[in-house]
């Protein structure tokens, strides 16, 4: 199974590498009805990501929630195993990690989220996902989930990153939705 889902990853980014400039705009207003059906126009708590390494960026979306005055939190790297949301001002400034990805400073306050949009590498139907391998989503989430029953999942992915199937295993988390060019994916 370890080989197959490392096959994957590897085509699967070289995949997202060539192809991310072809695909059309992606319709971020689907995400605010996503929230209005499952959280009643609550003003929720969104954890995003910035965008790295050919991910889809979702900044606009972001900045829209911000400025809509929803809370934005972006995932900090604690250690090797452990990742939390931090507090993020769209405005603020981040700071670099050590992995070359932006996040907010270490004095900002953390805050578990509402609805988590979880960048991947490849997915399928079932609403599996492929990572970058480090399980720092899936622990995480699997921690939340416990403490936030009505916690929604929103992997974030171009359509040409669907995959027939994902090998998983009892660690993996499984996604309530899969958002790409073409609209929401729901096991529904």
């Amino acid at each position: 199974m370890k080989n197959k889902k490392f096959f994957q990853k590897k085509k699967f980014l070289l995949k997202r590498k060539k192809n991310y400039l072809k695909v059309k705009k992606f319709n971020f207003d689907l995400i605010f009805k996503l929230i209005n059906k499952h959280f009643n126009k609550k003003k929720i708590i969104i954890a995003g990501y910035y965008p790295s390494n050919y991910e889809v960026n979702i900044l606009r979306f972001l900045e829209n929630a911000y400025k809509k005055n929803f809370k934005v939190v972006l995932p900090v790297i604690k250690s090797t195993n452990n990742m939390i949301f931090k507090l993020w001002n769209f405005k603020e400034p981040l700071c670099v990690n050590k992995f070359g990805i932006l996040e907010p400073p270490k004095g900002n306050k953390e805050i578990l989220p509402d609805l988590v949009i979880v960048p991947l590498i490849a997915y399928d139907l079932k609403l599996n996902r492929i990572g970058h391998g480090k399980g720092y989503y899936d622990k995480n989430l699997n921690k939340m989930k416990k403490v936030k029953k009505n916690l929604i999942t929103l992997g974030m992915a171009y359509s040409f990153q669907k995959c027939s199937t994902i090998p998983t295993n009892k660690y993996d988390v499984k996604l309530n939705y899969i958002f790409t060019e073409n609209g929401i994916i729901s096991s529904r």
